[in-house]
């Protein structure tokens, strides 16, 4: 390679810069000359500095939003476990119902179980009918009054306090 081909090599120092211009031109720099060159570098050196934190904070709040994301799925999965087992759950209250004391403990069993993690059974016989959590499948007349859960036809549940199922019900007015 000959002297006329040798690549630019970066001085460090932004092109067109005073520094560059006295060392082309081998002239003394002034004072003047080196606090301006000073306060470009570290004007320079701020916003590099600025754009690092941005970006570290962009990823942070990715990071988060993840985790986040990661744990919505994992509680959606789990829910999802759960509504495929109040079948089973339904089967074994309407055995009991009907007099089969043979699947209460397997019954309680899985009842135990799942309410460790989270699942809340729904009774409001007796309450005020809420049309949020219950499913009116049947009205019987009363007094005339606000309209009451006179039977739990289906048990409705909960699971880590979001409504499941509504409870099928027959209200009473």
């Amino acid at each position: 390679m000959s002297p006329e081909e040798t690549p630019d090599v970066p001085t460090g120092e932004p092109e067109g810069s005073p520094v560059e211009a006295a060392v082309e031109e081998e002239t003394p720099l002034t004072v003047e000359d080196l606090l301006a060159e000073l306060e470009a570098v570290v004007a320079q050196r701020d916003e590099y500095l600025a754009l690092a934190q941005a970006k570290q904070a962009e990823f942070e709040n990715f990071r988060k939003r993840m985790m986040k994301q990661q744990t919505e799925e994992v509680a959606r999965a789990a829910s999802k476990l759960v509504i495929a087992l109040l079948p089973v759950l339904d089967a074994f209250d309407y055995g009991v119902a009907h007099g089969d004391e043979s699947l209460a403990p397997m019954r309680a069993q899985l009842l135990g179980a799942l309410e460790r993690e989270g699942l809340a059974r729904l009774d409001p016989t007796g309450e005020a009918f809420d049309p949020n959590e219950h499913e009116a499948v049947a009205h019987e007349p009363g007094d005339g009054g606000e309209p009451v859960v006179a039977e739990s036809l289906r048990a409705g549940y909960r699971w880590q306090g979001h409504l499941l199922r509504p409870v099928m019900v027959r209200v009473r007015d």
